[in-house]
């Protein structure tokens, strides 16, 4: 599965992956710059602006495939700043995903028994793989 997330609720996880340009102090997870937006588009403060914007200068030059590929396959959650339910360029991305490639990616919520689910299958495949 795929999943979006903030760096609070899900950036200690293994499957973790930063698409923002800045990350927490200590970050040593994985990160995905390709969907990062540039600076100046942070500063946007209207969705409709920024939604354009992002769409032209950073998802219009990518592969909505290859950018599954490379941050994992179906088994990782994109990770940025802002909480939950609020604007954010991983909804952007989420819905880009979706147009062009019709795979769903959820807001990953740990009290939902098929996320928590997922996550102990994937903590147990990664420690199946340490074993080896």
């Amino acid at each position: 599965m795929i999943f979006t997330s903030n760096f609070r609720t899900a950036g200690h996880l293994p499957q973790a992956v930063a698409i923002s340009l800045g990350v927490p102090r200590g970050w040593r997870g994985r990160r995905y710059k390709a969907l990062a937006p540039p600076r100046d588009l942070i500063k946007i403060m209207e969705p409709e602006k920024f939604i354009r914007l992002y769409r032209s200068q950073v998802l219009d030059s990518l592969d909505p495939m290859q950018v599954i590929r490379e941050m994992g396959g179906d088994n990782f959650i994109m990770c940025c700043w802002e909480p939950q339910g609020e604007f954010c360029h991983r909804r952007v991305v989420v819905a880009w995903l979706r147009k062009h490639t019709g795979v769903l990616v959820e807001e990953l919520m740990l009290n939902l028994k098929r996320h928590a689910e997922w996550l102990r299958q994937m903590q147990g495949a990664g420690a199946e793989e340490t074993a080896h």
